[in-house]
């Protein structure tokens, strides 16, 4: 089992709407990705380390597939129209990490 974890690092003035994140732009990448994605989570930063420091990341997805292959056999045909739905909730350049699940 493998995660892919995409996470919008904390930016002073950037946008993201969080109920666009999931309400819509989740629910389409699942829809698109069909039965590859196994399941998927949603974080909303909320703080750093430190009291009242900002979170290192205003939200994240953590979408989790069988393996990296079946990962990008699902989103390379819909990579353009789930990208493009970037720009309806965030102007935040995400972050992208895969790893491997170890516990789950």
């Amino acid at each position: 089992m493998i995660k892919v974890s995409v996470m919008y690092p904390h930016t002073p003035g950037a946008r993201f709407d969080h109920d666009y994140y999931r309400d819509s732009h989740m629910p389409l990448l699942k829809r698109l990705m069909g039965e590859a994605c196994k399941s998927y989570t949603i974080d909303k930063g909320l703080g750093g380390g430190a009291p009242g420091a900002p979170p290192v990341y205003v939200g994240m997805c953590h979408v989790f597939c069988d393996s990296v292959e079946a990962f990008q056999a699902a989103f390379g045909p819909h990579a353009k129209e789930i990208l493009g739905d970037i720009a309806n909730y965030t102007d935040i350049k995400p972050v992208m990490q895969i790893s491997e699940v170890v516990v789950g």
